[in-house]
């Protein structure tokens, strides 16, 4: 009996010791080879943190790109990430979708409604658009930013991320990123805002 329980704690001890503070601190160490994705892939702009390149953010101004809605918390937050979970005949998600399209049709009349520019991804965060959803937005863009649909396409393909290894995924866009190189190439009027 003694030796069982000596046997228990000695286990006990090492295996808190190995998975507790060793393990722990060699993953923490190789996240370090990869700082940049260990820590959030953060974008800072003049040292000023702008966002996350993985965690999509709100943009709302006619000069931005607009991310998919979100379903997480009260809208992009983190914290409560997470889809709806609403079922797609539940009334709440169709009138809010129908909603969404007629914004959106009004804006670009007569333009099919690319579908992720009006559902929500599964973690209510998701960073990218697709390149349809992209393209539905440029002539508003252009005209908020008073420069050529075609100077804007060249942005957009600039920043458009091919399927991982040719074949997996989409290709996509990411918000954020596209939204700051608008500003740096292209000048925002001021009465439009983020």
């Amino acid at each position: 009996m003694k030796k069982n329980l000596t046997t228990a704690i000695l286990m006990t001890a090492v295996t808190t010791v190995l998975l507790g503070v060793v393990y722990p601190l060699v993953v923490t160490g190789l996240a370090q080879i990869w700082r940049d994705k260990a820590s959030g892939q953060i974008v800072t702009k003049d040292g000023v943190m702008i966002g996350s390149r993985i965690i999509g953010q709100p943009f709302t101004g006619a000069a931005y790109f607009h991310p998919r809605p979100s379903a997480a918390g009260n809208g992009y937050d983190a914290t409560s990430s997470g889809g709806s979970n609403y079922g797609p005949t539940n009334q709440k998600l169709v009138d809010r979708v129908k909603g969404d399209v007629a914004t959106l049709q009004a804006e670009n009349p007569g333009k099919p409604v690319p579908v992720d520019l009006v559902t929500t991804s599964g973690s209510g965060l998701d960073p990218d658009i697709t390149l349809a959803g992209a393209d539905f937005q440029i002539h508003r863009v252009a005209a908020a930013r008073g420069i050529s649909e075609a100077d804007l396409q060249k942005l957009v393909a600039e920043h458009t991320e091919r399927r991982q290894f040719g074949f997996l995924g989409e290709p996509r866009i990411n918000v954020l990123e596209l939204n700051m190189a608008l500003d740096e190439k292209f000048s925002v009027r001021p009465a439009q805002s983020k």
